[in-house]
């Protein structure tokens, strides 16, 4: 059954009730919107419809969209014409993080941008380095990195000056994620920060947060833990189809105030596309 349905079913009911309430609240909550959250935006509608004397299912319904709708944000990222961007991908591993990469670089290709390189800054994982290296020659990409164990730094410098060499263009650089080392991941990514906010053009850095749709609360604690340590502009939820919730992106909008750019959907590289908040409210709410 998808997850859409339990809200189709629970409007579907002929009260709107306490009862009601106290079941909209807990299917909120399985929808992966933090237990706080989902309190607090229940008892918004609750008065609402109270004040207003709403009582029929497609009037809470809408009600319900509107107050979903204002907690999700969404940013447009674009590399700027004629200026040199840098984009530090964050996020912990497992979650897609290179994948996501990969997927943005041919993204940007096909639309036509021709000066872009990938720095394959997470150095502590071979694999991490090979697999960004097989996705680059896949999508016909050039990918810059250094060997296992390097400074990661030093490959998003080198990235910038391949860039740089060729004129304005775009480095998306992928990172370390291992959040079980909190501190030395804190330091290595603030170090990494310094050098993308110096080979960048003014205002054309950002860093961009990858998590998983179906891990729910694990994903905002994820979101503070880089939120803090060096500020995110925009956020990627991969594994988005079927088994996602995806209530995830309200919380993040309305806990942390941050923004969803882009929602990757499979494993090839075209299953990625530019995040729409009302189709995805449409989509959480089965309508």
């Amino acid at each position: 059954m998808a997850f859409g349905e339990k809200f189709r079913a629970l409007f579907s009911r002929s009260r709107i009730d306490d009862d009601f309430y106290d079941a909209l609240t807990d299917t909120l909550v399985e929808g992966d919107i933090g237990a706080k959250s989902a309190y607090m935006i229940v008892d918004a509608l609750e008065k609402i419809c109270t004040k207003e004397r709403i009582s029929s299912e497609s009037d809470v319904m809408a009600h319900l969209r509107s107050l979903l709708l204002a907690d999700v944000k969404s940013v447009e990222l674009v590399p700027e014409e004629g200026r040199r961007s840098v984009w530090m991908v964050l996020g912990v591993n497992g979650v897609g993080k290179t994948t996501s990469v990969a997927k943005l670089a041919n993204y940007f290709k096909n639309q036509g941008l021709e000066n872009l390189v990938l720095a394959s800054a997470d150095t502590f994982r071979a694999a991490a380095i090979e697999q960004l290296a097989m996705h680059g020659q896949r999508i016909g990409v050039r990918v810059v990195s250094h060997q296992h164990g390097s400074d990661p730094s030093a490959v998003v410098f080198d990235a910038a000056e391949a860039v740089a060499a060729k004129g304005p263009g775009l480095v998306i650089a992928d990172t370390a994620g291992r959040l079980h080392n909190k501190e030395n991941l804190v330091r290595e990514l603030q170090k990494i920060d310094r050098v993308c906010r110096s080979k960048a053009d003014e205002g054309c850095y950002k860093k961009i947060l990858v998590i998983d749709a179906t891990t729910g609360q694990n994903a905002l604690r994820q979101a503070e833990v880089f939120n803090e340590a060096v500020g995110v502009d925009a956020v990627i939820m991969t594994k988005y189809d079927s088994t996602a919730k995806g209530g995830i992106a309200v919380t993040i909008g309305r806990e942390l105030s941050l923004p969803v750019a882009f929602v990757c959907t499979g494993e090839k590289y075209q299953d990625i596309a530019r995040f729409n908040a009302e189709k995805y409210i449409d989509e959480f709410l089965g309508l």
